[in-house]
């Protein structure tokens, strides 16, 4: 059986606050576990006034502790923004409080803008993002058993082997998972240009670590479930503004959903953000179930992360309790 999971961005829509999201989030992963989802990952974003995860390893700790058997952790953690040693520290402490339940998912990325990320970095004269194979390295071993007289450990960490999961939207993170032997999570809900050659790279360049003896390839994809497909599309649209703010360079709250969502953007506009949410299923729950099984038929992956930007609460838990019911009836197919 395939693996099925969820991306939550803790959206923070138009007329709301980042306590409500948070809140909300606690109460969509505990669903989450009921309705069978495998792991409930959240995002590293900063100076983005409409996500509520940017201190993400708090807010894993957070809903962690509401729930009780999902997996919880980070798609991702943009390591260019921390020291090894103080990521290492803090998921050893979620791997201490919640043992065998918690993912560290790694970003090259900063997540946010330059001016933002120069306000993040740790070394601003030189682009961090340059040493992230060395930082990983450095992370992981931190999560090993201590050497003896090893003067430099992370406390709590050391011994846990808490998993490592390397993210990416290009080649770059692919090829190193493969050397790595780590498993590979591609940001194909957002950027699916390079999907197709990144998940062959990683397959066939592969080298079996300790952690992993195949590769283990999970793919984003936007669902948007609903009971007819006509309301399906409209909460769609607020994902689409969403992009449409930031191609703008306008970014903010996720707005309430329109009827008119070819009226607010130009051709050029439409062209972009249409490639860009590409891997998105939207429907109601026959429609969601073929698109899900189209998807995996296609890339054949591992495993699914399901993610959406849904204005109304509500309408976001019975979106992604449809798209769970569709899940359980999709065939997986073997990996090519």
């Amino acid at each position: 059986m395939i693996s099925y999971s969820l991306l939550d961005l803790s959206p923070i829509p138009e007329g709301s606050d980042a306590a409500q999201s948070m809140r909300h989030s606690l109460d969509l992963a505990q669903h989450a576990e009921r309705w069978g989802y495998r792991r409930y990952w959240l995002a590293e974003h900063h100076n983005m006034p409409g996500i509520a995860s940017a201190a993400t390893a708090v807010l894993i700790g957070y809903v962690a502790g509401g729930t009780s058997t999902i997996r919880v952790g980070s798609g991702g953690i943009m390591l260019p923004n921390h020291s090894p040693l103080v990521v290492a520290e803090q998921f050893g402490t979620l791997a201490s409080l919640y043992p065998g339940r918690i993912d560290l998912g790694l970003g090259r990325a900063p997540g946010t803008d330059q001016l933002t990320a120069r306000a993040l970095r740790r070394n601003i004269a030189q682009d961090s993002a340059d040493t992230f194979p060395q930082d990983v390295e450095e992370l992981q071993a931190y999560f090993d058993e201590p050497r003896p007289h090893q003067r430099l450990r992370a406390v709590p960490g050391a011994g846990l082997k808490v998993p490592l999961w390397l993210l990416g939207s290009s080649l770059f993170s692919a090829q190193l998972a493969a050397s790595m032997g780590l498993p590979f999570a591609f940001a194909s809900h957002f950027a699916p240009g390079f999907m197709r050659q990144a998940i062959e790279l990683y397959r066939g360049t592969f080298r079996p670590s300790e952690t992993l003896d195949r590769p283990h390839v999970m793919l984003g994809l936007n669902v948007f479930a609903a009971d007819t497909e006509q309301e399906a599309r409209r909460l769609f649209s607020s994902l689409q503004l969403q992009f449409l703010a930031l191609v703008r360079g306008t970014p903010g709250r996720i707005q309430p959903p329109v009827d008119d969502i070819e009226s607010r953007w130009s051709e050029t506009e439409a062209a972009h953000i249409r490639r860009s949410l590409a891997c998105s299923v939207v429907g109601d729950p026959a429609a969601v179930q073929a698109g899900i099984q189209q998807f995996v038929d296609e890339f054949r992956p591992d495993e699914l992360m399901l993610t959406a930007q849904i204005f109304d609460h509500d309408a976001r838990l019975h979106s992604f309790d449809l798209a769970a019911r569709a899940a359980r009836a999709v065939q997986a197919r073997p990996a090519l």
